[in-house]
Protein backbone atom coordinates (compact mmCIF):
# COMPACT_ATOMS: atom_id res chain seq x y z
CA UNK A 1 0.00 0.00 0.00
CA UNK A 2 1.36 3.40 -0.99
CA UNK A 3 0.41 6.19 1.40
CA UNK A 4 -0.37 9.61 -0.04
CA UNK A 5 1.16 11.74 2.72
CA UNK A 6 0.02 14.97 1.04
CA UNK A 7 -3.58 13.76 1.31
CA UNK A 8 -2.97 12.69 4.92
CA UNK A 9 -1.60 16.15 5.73
CA UNK A 10 -4.66 17.85 4.27
CA UNK A 11 -7.04 15.47 6.06
CA UNK A 12 -5.51 15.96 9.50
CA UNK A 13 -8.22 17.13 11.93
CA UNK A 14 -5.76 19.45 13.67
CA UNK A 15 -4.72 22.79 12.24
CA UNK A 16 -1.14 22.36 10.98
CA UNK A 17 1.11 24.63 8.91
CA UNK A 18 4.66 23.99 7.72
CA UNK A 19 7.24 26.77 8.02
CA UNK A 20 10.74 26.95 6.59
CA UNK A 21 13.63 27.82 8.95
CA UNK A 22 13.17 31.40 7.69
CA UNK A 23 9.57 31.28 9.01
CA UNK A 24 8.04 31.31 5.54
CA UNK A 25 4.87 29.29 4.95
CA UNK A 26 5.67 26.13 2.95
CA UNK A 27 2.16 24.69 3.26
CA UNK A 28 -0.92 24.67 5.45
CA UNK A 29 -3.65 22.06 5.74
CA UNK A 30 -7.36 22.70 5.30
CA UNK A 31 -8.07 22.79 9.04
CA UNK A 32 -5.40 25.45 9.55
CA UNK A 33 -6.70 27.60 6.66
CA UNK A 34 -10.29 27.36 7.92
CA UNK A 35 -9.23 28.34 11.42
CA UNK A 36 -7.14 31.27 10.17
CA UNK A 37 -9.81 32.43 7.72
CA UNK A 38 -7.34 32.52 4.83
CA UNK A 39 -6.89 30.81 1.50
CA UNK A 40 -3.77 28.82 0.64
CA UNK A 41 -2.66 31.49 -1.83
CA UNK A 42 -2.80 34.10 0.92
CA UNK A 43 -0.24 32.33 3.10
CA UNK A 44 2.03 29.92 1.18
CA UNK A 45 5.31 31.58 0.27
CA UNK A 46 4.81 34.49 2.66
CA UNK A 47 6.74 35.33 5.81
CA UNK A 48 4.66 34.39 8.84
CA UNK A 49 4.54 37.88 10.34
CA UNK A 50 3.79 39.50 7.00
CA UNK A 51 0.82 37.20 6.52
CA UNK A 52 -0.24 37.67 10.16
CA UNK A 53 1.26 40.90 11.53
CA UNK A 54 0.95 41.71 15.19
CA UNK A 55 -1.93 43.87 16.30
CA UNK A 56 -1.21 47.62 16.09
CA UNK A 57 -3.07 47.96 19.39
CA UNK A 58 -0.06 46.35 21.04
CA UNK A 59 2.78 48.87 20.59
CA UNK A 60 5.35 46.36 21.81
CA UNK A 61 3.91 43.69 19.51
CA UNK A 62 4.32 41.27 22.39
CA UNK A 63 2.01 38.69 20.81
CA UNK A 64 4.17 38.44 17.67
CA UNK A 65 7.34 38.57 19.74
CA UNK A 66 6.22 35.66 21.94
CA UNK A 67 5.32 33.50 18.95
CA UNK A 68 8.58 34.29 17.21
CA UNK A 69 10.51 33.46 20.40
CA UNK A 70 8.84 30.04 20.49
CA UNK A 71 9.76 29.33 16.87
CA UNK A 72 13.33 30.56 17.32
CA UNK A 73 13.65 28.31 20.39
CA UNK A 74 12.72 25.29 18.26
CA UNK A 75 15.38 26.20 15.69
CA UNK A 76 18.02 26.82 18.36
CA UNK A 77 17.28 23.96 20.76
CA UNK A 78 16.05 21.47 18.13
CA UNK A 79 13.21 20.49 20.47
CA UNK A 80 9.44 20.84 20.59
CA UNK A 81 8.13 24.05 22.17
CA UNK A 82 4.57 24.53 23.46
CA UNK A 83 2.75 27.59 24.69
CA UNK A 84 -0.62 29.22 25.17
CA UNK A 85 -0.56 32.66 23.57
CA UNK A 86 -2.73 35.62 22.78
CA UNK A 87 -2.39 36.58 19.12
CA UNK A 88 -4.97 38.98 17.71
CA UNK A 89 -5.93 38.44 14.08
CA UNK A 90 -7.16 41.02 11.56
CA UNK A 91 -10.61 40.11 10.29
CA UNK A 92 -10.65 39.00 6.63
CA UNK A 93 -14.15 40.44 6.27
CA UNK A 94 -13.48 43.70 8.12
CA UNK A 95 -10.01 45.04 7.29
CA UNK A 96 -8.61 47.14 10.13
CA UNK A 97 -10.69 45.29 12.71
CA UNK A 98 -8.62 43.11 15.06
CA UNK A 99 -10.18 40.20 16.89
CA UNK A 100 -8.84 39.13 20.28
CA UNK A 101 -7.83 35.48 19.92
CA UNK A 102 -6.08 32.89 22.12
CA UNK A 103 -4.18 29.92 20.78
CA UNK A 104 -2.62 26.70 22.05
CA UNK A 105 0.57 26.49 19.99
CA UNK A 106 2.90 23.55 19.39
CA UNK A 107 6.04 24.07 17.30
CA UNK A 108 8.19 21.04 16.39
CA UNK A 109 11.26 20.55 14.15
CA UNK A 110 11.35 18.25 11.10
CA UNK A 111 14.85 16.94 10.35
CA UNK A 112 16.58 15.97 7.12
CA UNK A 113 18.51 12.66 6.99
CA UNK A 114 21.74 14.55 7.79
CA UNK A 115 20.22 16.13 10.91
CA UNK A 116 19.43 19.61 9.59
CA UNK A 117 16.08 21.28 10.33
CA UNK A 118 14.12 21.32 7.08
CA UNK A 119 10.76 22.54 8.37
CA UNK A 120 8.97 23.57 11.53
CA UNK A 121 5.54 22.04 12.18
CA UNK A 122 3.35 24.89 13.43
CA UNK A 123 0.26 23.39 15.02
CA UNK A 124 -2.32 25.75 16.47
CA UNK A 125 -5.62 25.23 18.21
CA UNK A 126 -7.83 28.18 19.00
CA UNK A 127 -8.96 28.19 22.64
CA UNK A 128 -10.58 31.64 22.74
CA UNK A 129 -14.10 30.33 23.32
CA UNK A 130 -12.88 27.80 25.89
CA UNK A 131 -11.24 30.52 27.92
CA UNK A 132 -14.25 32.82 27.59
CA UNK A 133 -16.49 30.05 28.82
CA UNK A 134 -14.48 29.77 32.03
CA UNK A 135 -13.67 33.48 32.56
CA UNK A 136 -16.22 36.09 31.64
CA UNK A 137 -14.42 39.46 32.18
CA UNK A 138 -11.78 40.35 29.59
CA UNK A 139 -9.06 40.86 32.22
CA UNK A 140 -9.85 37.47 33.75
CA UNK A 141 -9.53 35.94 30.30
CA UNK A 142 -6.08 37.41 29.89
CA UNK A 143 -5.00 36.36 33.36
CA UNK A 144 -6.15 32.79 32.76
CA UNK A 145 -4.26 32.65 29.49
CA UNK A 146 -1.17 33.88 31.29
CA UNK A 147 -1.71 31.27 33.99
CA UNK A 148 -1.88 28.48 31.40
CA UNK A 149 1.33 29.78 29.88
CA UNK A 150 3.11 29.92 33.24
CA UNK A 151 1.98 26.38 34.05
CA UNK A 152 3.46 25.14 30.80
CA UNK A 153 6.70 26.97 31.49
CA UNK A 154 6.89 25.51 35.00
CA UNK A 155 6.32 22.04 33.60
CA UNK A 156 9.20 22.51 31.18
CA UNK A 157 11.45 23.84 33.95
CA UNK A 158 10.57 20.85 36.14
CA UNK A 159 11.39 18.49 33.27
CA UNK A 160 14.77 20.15 32.74
CA UNK A 161 15.50 19.96 36.46
CA UNK A 162 14.51 16.30 36.52
CA UNK A 163 16.86 15.50 33.65
CA UNK A 164 19.64 17.57 35.24
CA UNK A 165 19.16 15.75 38.55
CA UNK A 166 19.30 12.39 36.76
CA UNK A 167 22.56 13.37 35.07
CA UNK A 168 24.03 14.64 38.35
CA UNK A 169 23.01 11.41 40.06
CA UNK A 170 24.84 9.38 37.40
CA UNK A 171 27.94 11.47 38.00
CA UNK A 172 27.50 11.07 41.74
CA UNK A 173 27.25 7.29 41.53
CA UNK A 174 30.38 7.10 39.41
CA UNK A 175 32.17 9.37 41.87
CA UNK A 176 31.06 7.23 44.80
CA UNK A 177 32.33 4.04 43.16
CA UNK A 178 35.67 5.71 42.43
CA UNK A 179 36.12 7.21 45.90
CA UNK A 180 34.68 4.41 48.04
CA UNK A 181 35.67 1.15 46.38
CA UNK A 182 35.66 -2.11 48.29
CA UNK A 183 39.23 -2.29 49.66
CA UNK A 184 41.40 -5.09 48.26
CA UNK A 185 42.24 -8.05 50.51
CA UNK A 186 44.81 -7.28 53.21
CA UNK A 187 46.74 -10.45 53.91
CA UNK A 188 44.66 -13.02 55.77
CA UNK A 189 42.61 -10.41 57.63
CA UNK A 190 38.83 -10.46 57.31
CA UNK A 191 36.78 -7.29 57.17
CA UNK A 192 33.59 -5.82 55.70
CA UNK A 193 32.66 -2.30 54.63
CA UNK A 194 29.23 -0.76 54.13
CA UNK A 195 28.01 2.59 52.83
CA UNK A 196 24.37 3.70 52.94
CA UNK A 197 23.44 7.11 51.43
CA UNK A 198 21.02 9.45 53.12
CA UNK A 199 17.41 9.42 51.96
CA UNK A 200 16.92 11.94 49.14
CA UNK A 201 20.62 12.49 48.55
CA UNK A 202 22.53 11.98 45.30
CA UNK A 203 23.98 8.74 46.74
CA UNK A 204 27.20 10.50 47.65
CA UNK A 205 28.17 12.43 50.71
CA UNK A 206 31.12 13.28 52.89
CA UNK A 207 31.33 9.96 54.76
CA UNK A 208 34.27 7.67 54.03
CA UNK A 209 36.05 4.52 55.16
CA UNK A 210 39.55 3.25 54.49
CA UNK A 211 41.86 0.34 55.31
CA UNK A 212 45.60 0.49 54.72
CA UNK A 213 48.32 -2.14 55.11
CA UNK A 214 51.07 -0.51 57.18
CA UNK A 215 54.69 -1.04 56.32
CA UNK A 216 56.14 -2.45 59.54
CA UNK A 217 54.93 -5.79 60.87
CA UNK A 218 51.46 -7.26 60.73
CA UNK A 219 49.63 -3.95 61.08
CA UNK A 220 46.73 -2.23 59.35
CA UNK A 221 45.22 1.23 59.75
CA UNK A 222 41.43 1.52 59.74
CA UNK A 223 39.67 4.88 59.47
CA UNK A 224 36.28 6.47 58.97
CA UNK A 225 35.43 10.14 58.59
CA UNK A 226 32.59 12.54 57.96
CA UNK A 227 32.72 15.82 56.02
CA UNK A 228 29.95 18.29 56.84
CA UNK A 229 27.40 18.60 54.02
CA UNK A 230 26.01 16.52 51.18
CA UNK A 231 26.37 16.19 47.44
CA UNK A 232 29.24 16.44 45.02
CA UNK A 233 31.10 19.22 46.84
CA UNK A 234 31.22 17.28 50.11
CA UNK A 235 32.23 14.15 48.21
CA UNK A 236 35.11 16.00 46.56
CA UNK A 237 36.39 17.20 49.94
CA UNK A 238 35.97 13.70 51.32
CA UNK A 239 38.13 12.30 48.53
CA UNK A 240 40.94 14.73 49.30
CA UNK A 241 40.92 14.03 53.05
CA UNK A 242 40.60 10.26 52.63
CA UNK A 243 43.58 10.14 50.28
CA UNK A 244 45.60 12.42 52.56
CA UNK A 245 44.92 10.31 55.65
CA UNK A 246 45.70 7.09 53.78
CA UNK A 247 49.07 8.43 52.67
CA UNK A 248 49.86 9.96 56.06
CA UNK A 249 49.10 6.72 57.91
CA UNK A 250 51.87 4.96 55.99
CA UNK A 251 54.57 7.21 57.46
CA UNK A 252 53.05 8.41 60.75
CA UNK A 253 54.30 7.10 64.09
CA UNK A 254 50.71 6.45 65.14
CA UNK A 255 47.08 7.49 64.67
CA UNK A 256 47.47 10.71 66.68
CA UNK A 257 50.22 11.99 64.41
CA UNK A 258 48.26 10.93 61.34
CA UNK A 259 45.25 13.01 62.45
CA UNK A 260 47.48 15.91 63.47
CA UNK A 261 48.96 16.09 59.97
CA UNK A 262 45.51 15.64 58.43
CA UNK A 263 44.24 18.56 60.49
CA UNK A 264 46.95 20.84 59.12
CA UNK A 265 46.06 19.72 55.61
CA UNK A 266 42.32 20.26 56.25
CA UNK A 267 43.10 23.86 57.23
CA UNK A 268 44.04 24.47 53.59
CA UNK A 269 40.97 22.75 52.09
CA UNK A 270 37.94 24.98 51.74
CA UNK A 271 34.89 23.23 53.13
CA UNK A 272 36.83 20.81 55.34
CA UNK A 273 36.01 22.73 58.51
CA UNK A 274 34.56 20.62 61.34
CA UNK A 275 35.27 17.32 59.58
CA UNK A 276 35.37 14.45 62.06
CA UNK A 277 37.50 11.33 61.74
CA UNK A 278 38.78 8.43 63.77
CA UNK A 279 41.62 6.08 62.94
CA UNK A 280 42.89 2.92 64.62
CA UNK A 281 46.20 1.16 64.07
CA UNK A 282 45.78 -2.57 64.69
CA UNK A 283 48.93 -4.51 65.56
CA UNK A 284 47.95 -8.16 65.14
CA UNK A 285 51.28 -9.57 66.28
CA UNK A 286 51.14 -7.68 69.61
CA UNK A 287 47.32 -7.80 69.92
CA UNK A 288 47.07 -4.04 70.42
CA UNK A 289 44.74 -1.35 69.03
CA UNK A 290 46.03 2.22 69.15
CA UNK A 291 43.45 4.84 68.25
CA UNK A 292 42.76 8.55 68.07
CA UNK A 293 39.57 10.47 67.36
CA UNK A 294 38.98 13.96 65.96
CA UNK A 295 35.50 14.66 67.30
CA UNK A 296 34.13 11.37 65.96
CA UNK A 297 31.87 8.77 67.62
CA UNK A 298 33.99 6.13 69.37
CA UNK A 299 34.98 2.82 67.77
CA UNK A 300 33.47 -0.25 69.44
CA UNK A 301 35.42 -3.35 70.45
CA UNK A 302 33.41 -6.54 70.87
CA UNK A 303 35.47 -8.92 72.99
CA UNK A 304 35.37 -12.70 72.87
CA UNK A 305 33.61 -12.89 76.25
CA UNK A 306 30.65 -10.92 74.82
CA UNK A 307 31.48 -7.63 76.53
CA UNK A 308 31.68 -4.35 74.60
CA UNK A 309 34.17 -1.52 75.05
CA UNK A 310 33.76 1.98 73.65
CA UNK A 311 37.15 3.30 72.57
CA UNK A 312 36.62 6.83 73.86
CA UNK A 313 39.83 7.59 75.75
CA UNK A 314 41.53 9.66 73.02
CA UNK A 315 39.04 12.22 71.70
CA UNK A 316 39.97 15.69 70.46
CA UNK A 317 38.10 18.43 68.53
CA UNK A 318 37.26 17.90 64.84
CA UNK A 319 39.81 18.63 62.13
CA UNK A 320 40.55 22.33 61.67
CA UNK A 321 38.28 23.19 64.63
CA UNK A 322 41.10 25.04 66.42
CA UNK A 323 43.42 27.57 64.80
CA UNK A 324 46.62 26.39 66.45
CA UNK A 325 47.53 22.77 65.70
CA UNK A 326 48.75 20.73 68.65
CA UNK A 327 49.57 17.08 69.33
CA UNK A 328 46.46 14.94 69.46
CA UNK A 329 45.87 12.25 72.10
CA UNK A 330 45.94 8.54 71.43
CA UNK A 331 45.14 5.52 73.55
CA UNK A 332 45.88 1.80 73.36
CA UNK A 333 43.81 -1.23 74.30
CA UNK A 334 44.58 -4.95 74.09
CA UNK A 335 42.46 -7.57 72.34
CA UNK A 336 42.39 -11.34 72.01
CA UNK A 337 41.89 -13.41 68.87
CA UNK A 338 38.23 -13.69 67.94
CA UNK A 339 37.24 -10.14 68.86
CA UNK A 340 35.69 -7.61 66.48
CA UNK A 341 36.34 -3.90 65.92
CA UNK A 342 33.72 -1.56 64.47
CA UNK A 343 34.27 1.95 63.14
CA UNK A 344 31.29 3.90 61.81
CA UNK A 345 29.91 7.36 61.07
CA UNK A 346 27.17 9.12 62.98
CA UNK A 347 24.43 8.11 60.54
CA UNK A 348 24.45 4.70 62.23
CA UNK A 349 23.58 5.95 65.72
CA UNK A 350 22.33 9.56 65.60
CA UNK A 351 18.64 10.35 65.16
CA UNK A 352 16.69 13.56 65.55
CA UNK A 353 15.07 13.92 68.97
CA UNK A 354 17.21 11.08 70.32
CA UNK A 355 20.22 11.33 72.61
CA UNK A 356 23.43 9.97 71.11
CA UNK A 357 23.87 7.70 74.15
CA UNK A 358 20.65 5.95 73.12
CA UNK A 359 22.11 5.25 69.69
CA UNK A 360 25.35 3.96 71.21
CA UNK A 361 23.36 1.68 73.51
CA UNK A 362 21.40 0.32 70.55
CA UNK A 363 24.67 -0.38 68.73
CA UNK A 364 26.23 -2.25 71.63
CA UNK A 365 23.00 -4.23 72.14
CA UNK A 366 23.03 -5.22 68.46
CA UNK A 367 26.64 -6.40 68.71
CA UNK A 368 25.92 -8.50 71.76
CA UNK A 369 22.79 -9.90 70.11
CA UNK A 370 24.77 -10.96 67.01
CA UNK A 371 28.05 -11.96 68.71
CA UNK A 372 27.89 -15.39 67.06
CA UNK A 373 28.58 -13.61 63.74
CA UNK A 374 31.98 -12.24 64.78
CA UNK A 375 33.79 -14.78 62.61
CA UNK A 376 31.90 -13.58 59.52
CA UNK A 377 32.25 -9.78 59.30
CA UNK A 378 30.05 -9.56 56.19
CA UNK A 379 27.13 -11.13 58.03
CA UNK A 380 27.74 -9.02 61.14
CA UNK A 381 27.86 -5.80 59.06
CA UNK A 382 24.52 -6.66 57.46
CA UNK A 383 22.95 -7.52 60.81
CA UNK A 384 24.08 -4.25 62.43
CA UNK A 385 22.89 -2.16 59.48
CA UNK A 386 19.52 -3.92 59.44
CA UNK A 387 19.05 -3.43 63.18
CA UNK A 388 19.99 0.24 63.31
CA UNK A 389 18.94 1.64 59.92
CA UNK A 390 15.15 1.68 59.41
CA UNK A 391 13.74 0.44 56.10
CA UNK A 392 12.75 3.96 55.05
CA UNK A 393 16.35 5.14 55.52
CA UNK A 394 17.77 8.04 57.51
CA UNK A 395 18.64 11.65 56.76
CA UNK A 396 22.39 11.18 57.12
CA UNK A 397 24.86 8.93 55.35
CA UNK A 398 26.32 5.90 57.08
CA UNK A 399 29.72 4.31 56.64
CA UNK A 400 30.69 1.17 58.55
CA UNK A 401 33.84 -0.96 58.83
CA UNK A 402 33.88 -4.32 60.62
CA UNK A 403 37.26 -5.97 61.26
CA UNK A 404 37.73 -9.48 62.68
CA UNK A 405 40.63 -9.57 65.15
Amino acid sequence: MIIDYAAVFQALPGAVALLTPDLVFADANLAWLRQAGRSRDQVVGRYLFDAFPGSPRDPAASDARHLEASLRAVLANRKIDMDLQRYDVESAQRPGHWEERYWSVVNAPVFTPDGQIALVIHRVEEVTELLRATSRPDRSLQLEAELFSRMRQLHEINERLRHAHAREREVALALQRAMLPVPPPIGHHRFAVRYRPAVGSLNVCGDWYDLVQLQDGDKIAVAVGDVVGHGLEAAGIMGQLRSALSATSLVATGPAQALEVLGRYAHRVTGAESTTAVTAFIDFSRHLITYSSAGHPPPVLLRTDGTVELLNQATDPPLDAVFESSPRPEATTAFTDGGTLLLYTDGLIERRHQDIDTGLSQLTDALIRHKELTTTPEALADAVMNDLIPAEGVTDDTALVVVSL
